[in-house]
């Protein structure tokens, strides 16, 4: 049985190709029932297993149905394995939802072990099914925007296209970034140490109208402040002593492109005047000069410091924050991004044991556990450390708890007294770390969590983490 013409016409908006799904079902009226319960994407049907795979390496589509209970074994499960097991030979990227009422539970943990990405146990609810089927084309979108950003690398990225992250509370400060790149306005970063404000900064820099032109960073906490003013504004030949020849400064360097001023709180107040001034009048003097310079450059700045402090001790000038800050974008620190520290860590160990220790092909479980449970205080920075020395040190070809050379976590649940905020805290912080160790397959989620499928999607919408 073949698909139909007009559902391969199905555009959304009456451009774009909807997504394909292929759903394999050998009952006319089941299968009749299922076609047309599901409008948002283009459906293909096949009622054997030849007709699956010939679907499949024609139209190959991202998600597939399939029961298990096909012909020549309509009342067994051989015929739907076989099925499952050449459809992820030919595309291991699809995303198959199994569905049997034959052994279910037996059927069930056989099937995700092969590779399937959720069971559905019959009678079939179209509802509950079509739920499932919306999440993994979902799942598959988020894959192949990875895909396509990690393709990026090297050429030019787009926000975040550097940064691995699957938590809301990121792609939140990713939007805001997105919206702000092609506005000519300075931006200030607002995290602690570790938690990627360069990296952002980048992003937006390649994001913006000033892509073709420098992106220039400069740490003010590292440089000694009797040197500073030379790095930002450079210096005339014999300015001082020592000043052999005319320098750029880095504000200069950056015409055309974005100036990012890494610790900016770490500036001292005399030079905080002279920075508000070129802010003011976009133009500088070089060091021993006379001659005003104009510049056109975008300013990013960062501080892990509490501005606001300092500018109430006299510490930071209040007009310059204003300059500065004329949009502040605050950073999460790894700890409020559940479930994304097992993301980073699985992407630090494909990056460095192929240099470090080949032997190395992932992380065991007891590892993963020890990495959602600690804290990160030194943020993505410090896991990145702990990481690479976790690879050199690996004997196995799995990174150990132990290898990673961690301090148990501690409990700071208990400084909330209220215990329901503790338990729904507790709850979501699970949820997310169980969805993103096994990559948003619900059946996987549920069973790390101890739970029902069922339970879960409670879980999931009571907590509105769809």
């Amino acid at each position: 049985m073949t698909t139909k013409t007009a559902d391969l016409a199905k555009t959304r908006n009456g451009t774009e190709p909807l997504p394909k799904l292929l759903i394999v079902e050998d009952d006319p009226g089941l299968q009749k029932q299922l076609r047309w319960a599901y409008e948002d994407y283009q459906i293909l049907t096949a009622g054997t297993r030849e007709e699956a795979i010939n679907l499949l390496r024609a139209e190959e589509p991202d998600v597939v149905t399939l029961d298990l209970g096909l012909p020549p074994d309509p009342d067994g499960t051989t015929e739907g394995f076989r099925t499952l097991d050449e459809i992820l030979a030919l595309k291991p990227d699809t995303k198959v939802i199994v569905a049997s009422g034959h052994g279910a539970r037996e059927s069930a943990l056989r099937a995700i072990s092969g590779g399937a990405y959720d069971f559905y146990q019959k009678p079939i609810d179209i509802d509950e099914l079509g739920l499932i089927v919306r999440r993994a084309f979902h799942v598959r979108a988020l894959e192949m925007e990875n895909i396509r950003l990690a393709s990026a690398v090297g050429e030019s990225q787009q926000v975040l296209g550097r940064m691995i992250t699957g938590a809301p509370e990121m792609l939140k400060v990713s939007r805001t970034i997105e919206r702000v790149a092609t506005n000519n306005v300075s931006v200030m970063l607002l995290g602690a140490s570790g938690t990627g404000k360069e990296l952002l900064a980048h992003g937006l820099h390649d994001a913006s109208n000033r892509r073709e032109g420098a992106f220039i960073a400069i740490n003010c906490a590292a440089i000694p402040e009797n040197l500073l003013e030379s790095e930002l504004f450079g210096h005339e030949k014999g300015a001082f002593t020592g000043a052999v020849k005319t320098t750029e400064g880095k504000i200069e360097m950056a015409q055309g492109g974005t100036l990012f001023l890494d610790e900016v709180g770490d500036i001292p107040l005399p030079l905080q005047v002279k920075l508000l001034r070129f802010l003011q009048e976009r133009v500088i003097e070089r060091i021993g000069g006379r001659k005003p310079i104009a510049v056109d450059t975008r300013v990013v700045c960062a501080t892990h410091r509490d501005l606001d402090a300092m500018i109430a001790e006299g510490m930071f000038r209040e007009d310059l924050y204003y300059r500065l800050a004329e949009i502040v974008v605050k950073i999460p620190t790894l700890a409020e991004r559940p479930g994304d520290a097992g993301l980073l860590a699985k992407h630090f160990v494909q990056r460095f044991a192929p240099d470090m220790n080949p032997q190395v092909k992932g992380l065991a479980p007891d590892a993963l556990a020890m990495i959602d449970a600690y804290s990160w205080p030194g943020n993505v920075r410090e896991l990145e450390n702990r990481i690479k020395r976790a690879v050199i040190m690996a004997d196995a070809k799995l990174v150990s708890a132990a290898d990673m050379d961690l301090d148990e976590a501690e409990d700071d649940a208990a400084a909330v007294l209220n215990l329901k905020a503790v338990r729904e805290a507790a709850d979501r912080k699970a949820i997310r770390r169980a969805l993103a160790r096994t990559e948003s397959n619900i059946s996987g989620a549920a069973k790390l969590l101890g739970i029902s499928r069922p339970t879960l999607y409670d879980l999931l919408k009571l907590y509105d983490l769809q």
